[in-house]
Formats: C-alpha cells, sequence, structure tokens
C-alpha cells in the first residue's frame, strides 16, 4: 500500500514492521514529508523493494519468519539494492544488537519507542547524504 500524497517528487520510504501499531506511529511522523509504502513482512518488503524501488527503508528487526537482520543481508548482497540506506527501527538496545545491525550494512539505528524528532531528523539526514552520493556520481573526475 503507497500513501497517495501530491508531490510525486518526495522520496518514497519502505517502512518495514509486523505490528500495525508500529507503522501507524512511523506514518504519522512521516507522512506529511515522504511518500510511504509499508510491508508486515521480510518477504513482502522484498517484493516491494524490487517493484517501488525506495529511497530509504526503516526496517524492524524482530519479526517472524524473515527477521530485519536477513532482510537488511538480502538487499546489501545484491547489486542492485545494495546501495539502499537502511535504518533499523527496533526494540532490541544492546550495543551489541547495533553492532549487528551495522555489519550487516545498516545506515542507522533507532530505538523503539521513537522519538518523532530523531526520527525526521535521521530520516532526513540520511536521504540527503544519498542526493550527495548521487550528485557526486554525475560530476565527471
Amino acid at each position: 500500500m503507497i500513501d497517495a500524497l501530491p508531490n510525486a517528487h518526495q522520496p518514497l520510504i519502505l517502512i518495514v514492521d509486523d505490528e500495525v501499531n508500529n507503522l501507524q506511529v512511523l506514518r504519522h511522523i512521516l507522512q506529511d514529508d515522504y511518500r510511504l509504502v509499508f510491508a508486515k513482512s521480510g518477504a513482502k518488503a522484498l517484493e516491494l523493494v524490487a517493484k517501488e524501488k525506495p529511497g530509504l527503508i526503516l526496517l524492524d528487526v524482530m519479526m517472524p519468519e524473515m527477521s530485519g537482520h536477513e532482510v537488511c543481508r538480502i538487499l546489501k548482497s545484491q547489486p542492485q539494492t545494495r546501495a539502499i540506506p537502511s535504518i533499523f527501527v527496533t526494540a532490541l538496545s544492546d550495543i551489541n544488537d547495533e553492532k549487528t545491525g551495522f555489519d550487516l550494512g545498516a545506515v542507522d539505528y533507532i530505538t523503539k519507542p521513537v522519538s518523532p524528532p530523531i526520527v525526521r531528523a535521521r530520516v532526513k539526514n540520511h536521504l540527503s547524504l544519498v542526493r550527495v552520493e548521487e550528485l557526486l556520481e554525475t560530476r565527471p573526475v
């Protein structure tokens, strides 16, 4: 499901969480500034990434059947999805959990319950970094 927003130029964010309440919280925080697409499972997330080409993924870690770690591992192993930044949004707050997320290729880690200003700032920052990288790739060396 994609939220219909008037500006098609807004970045598309995929939000992945098996808990509907968590999806609703993130939707409320981000819906005014971004186009959003949602997945309640890792398998659906992979399907949507291939179809929708999001600019950023907010990814829960603890999900049934396929964890966020597994989703991230798959995304980072494929050339067409490797560059999509993933931010883990999870209740896991141990330093080793964060290290695992970063080792898998995540660009950031946000713990639940989320703080709306932190979510907005980190999403904005990582999307800005993507734009800078894209600009640098188009400039002749």
